[in-house]
């Protein structure tokens, strides 16, 4: 069983490559730049593991990761598009430029978009695969201070049902995890007001999420046994998106 996990040297993405390997998979992990996490996985699990730098953003550096993914492997069965970055500046939507904007897109959006169609490819080829795109609730909830986060994100939601529906007579299976407030360096500026919200009832689950909450998700659909549910969301929350009249 052979994966590659996008954006996974820290946070959600660590979490996956980590329990993915502790499962007994092959797993490539990518990044623009390599962490210390990434040395001790190579420490314990050896050749099973193997860091690829790649931006999401640009073609070559795509076109290299397949590459080398399928000289190692020869086939992949597992892709997570896990990369992806929030603004540099949380911005008031009426000041974001063309260039905060790009850079969401074309890293969140963009590059997620093409990386996961050469791979279609490879795995409708193949004739079976599977992959999990993780987005956010962000996809569904307003934050009109981090606008393109969001569009990027709706986005990524949408580039997964069509996948779904372009590769299932292929059998490849596509999902979406929607994870909700994850306990990440992404929200380390903000933790504190995400954790006293969280307790005044903003989830029916009364704690951050933690990576391995996502992890979780993503080995339940890695196993082959929800491949009839291709196209589903599983929102990974605490229970954000159940709509309340109370708490």
């Amino acid at each position: 069983m052979q994966a590659i996990v996008t954006g996974g040297t820290r946070g959600i993405g660590l979490g996956i490559a980590s329990a993915l390997l502790e499962d007994g998979w092959s797993v490539i992990v990518t990044a623009r730049k390599s962490s210390d996490e990434m040395t001790k996985l190579a420490e314990k699990y050896g050749e099973k593991v193997l860091f690829v730098s790649c931006d999401n953003a640009v073609p070559e550096q795509r076109e290299n990761l397949v590459n080398t993914a399928l000289e190692r492997f020869g086939s992949i069965d597992l892709l997570v598009n896990n990369a992806g970055v929030a603004p540099r500046i949380r911005k008031d939507m009426l000041e974001i430029t063309p260039e905060d904007y790009r850079y969401c897109m074309d890293i969140n959006l963009e590059g997620t978009f093409f990386l996961t169609q050469r791979l279609g490819k490879t795995m409708a080829a193949q004739g079976a695969g599977r992959i999990v795109n993780i987005t956010s609730i962000s996809s569904y909830t307003v934050s009109v201070n981090r606008a393109e986060y969001c569009i990027s994100k709706a986005g990524l939601s949408m580039m997964t049902r069509l996948f779904a529906a372009r590769l299932a007579g292929d059998g490849v299976a596509v999902f979406e995890v929607s994870p909700g407030i994850i306990e990440t360096d992404m929200i380390a500026s903000v933790k504190e007001q995400y954790a006293a919200k969280i307790v005044g009832g903003l989830t029916p689950v009364p704690r951050l999420g933690q990576p391995q909450d996502i992890a979780g998700c993503v080995l339940a659909l890695a196993s082959g046994k929800l491949d009839f549910c291709t196209g589903t969301t599983i929102h990974a929350d605490g229970g954000f998106s159940v709509r309340r009249l109370y708490s």
